[in-house]
């Protein structure tokens, strides 16, 4: 299972909300197939079985930052791939939650 947490910021914007820009850019994966998506306040964890879907959701996020009018945005993505079992997002936060009980 592969997540990937991307954070995308349009820049040069004509204010200092992003809010708009982020929210169309999660818009324009919602219908990607194999792909589950999490939002939370620094980013938007990606999470599918396969990169190139990954890969596709993240262009897909900056392209439409970029056809919204917004000449340069800088995509942060980290990647983490596990192959030994599926592990979940929901999984991850449920191990960590345990640890603070």
């Amino acid at each position: 299972m592969i997540q990937a947490e991307i954070s995308v910021y349009p820049m040069a914007t004509k204010t200092t909300s992003a809010s708009f820009y982020i929210a169309k850019a999660i818009d324009s994966i919602k219908n990607l197939e194999n792909l589950r998506y999490e939002i939370n306040s620094m980013g938007t964890v990606l999470e599918s079985d396969n990169i190139d879907v990954i890969n596709e959701a993240s262009k897909k996020m900056m392209e439409t930052v970029h056809n919204l009018g917004i000449n340069r945005v800088e995509v942060i993505i980290k990647i983490d791939s596990r192959r030994d079992k599926q592990v979940r997002m929901e999984d991850k936060i449920n191990s960590i939650k345990k640890q603070l009980d």
